[in-house]
């Protein structure tokens, strides 16, 4: 749950704060992407919301250990190669768009994150986006999917444990507000190649960690 705060913080600090690199113009004329991918993940951050208050502790351990790997491989292979495109008529990108953001929709409610690591590289190959709108349009759709896992999260008063930890959930708000102003303004200036090994190794670690968990 906490994560599940800190990754809205991120993104609406980050959504402004990257509009020196890309425009607020250049988001709205790319506006039919975000609805596209929002058709699906809506729904699926309901439903991913709903299997995880549903799990038992145990077997959502070992799903977000999966998905963690998951979101390993998808920032290596992102980041490491050449992302192409499919180009596909619009009868079957758009229904591709739907099904994809139903199950980047699933993924981010379960794990608590905004899910920019499936949705940026979904963004480029399905719609041939640049990478850096297509960051920023993944923070459009990445948003309202939270606040949707948000609303199943609070009907089962998963959300008490941010006031049982208040002080602890005050400071790391208050690094992900500046790392996300930081992180905004400082896009396409710093290189990947360090960052993005290391945050993959991170994460494979913590999945180590978790399928261990009882």
């Amino acid at each position: 749950i906490l994560n599940k705060a800190m990754s809205l913080v991120v993104v609406l600090v980050a959504l402004p704060a990257r509009l020196a690199a890309v425009p607020a113009s250049a988001l709205a004329a790319h506006w039919t992407i975000a609805v596209n991918l929002l058709a699906g993940s809506l729904i699926g951050a309901w439903a991913g919301a709903t299997w995880a208050v549903r799990m038992r502790s145990s077997t959502l351990y070992k799903v977000l250990a999966a998905l963690m790997v998951l979101m390993a491989a998808a920032l290596l292979v992102t980041h490491s190669t050449t992302v192409g495109t499919l180009s596909l008529p619009l009868w079957a990108q758009v229904p591709l768009g739907a099904v994809a953001g139903f199950g980047i929709g699933a993924v981010a409610a379960i794990m608590g994150v905004a899910g920019g690591e499936l949705l940026i590289p979904t963004i480029v190959l399905l719609f041939a986006m640049d990478i850096k709108t297509a960051g920023s349009l993944s923070l459009l759709v990445s948003l309202p999917t939270m606040l949707v896992a948000f609303a199943q999260y609070s009907r089962d008063g998963s959300f008490a444990v941010l006031g049982a930890n208040r002080r602890f959930t005050l400071v790391i708000a208050a690094g992900s507000i500046a790392g996300a102003m930081m992180g905004g303004l400082l896009v396409g200036v710093f290189s990947g190649l360090v960052l993005i090994p290391v945050l993959g190794v991170i994460l494979l670690a913590s999945s180590v960690k978790l399928a261990r968990h009882d």
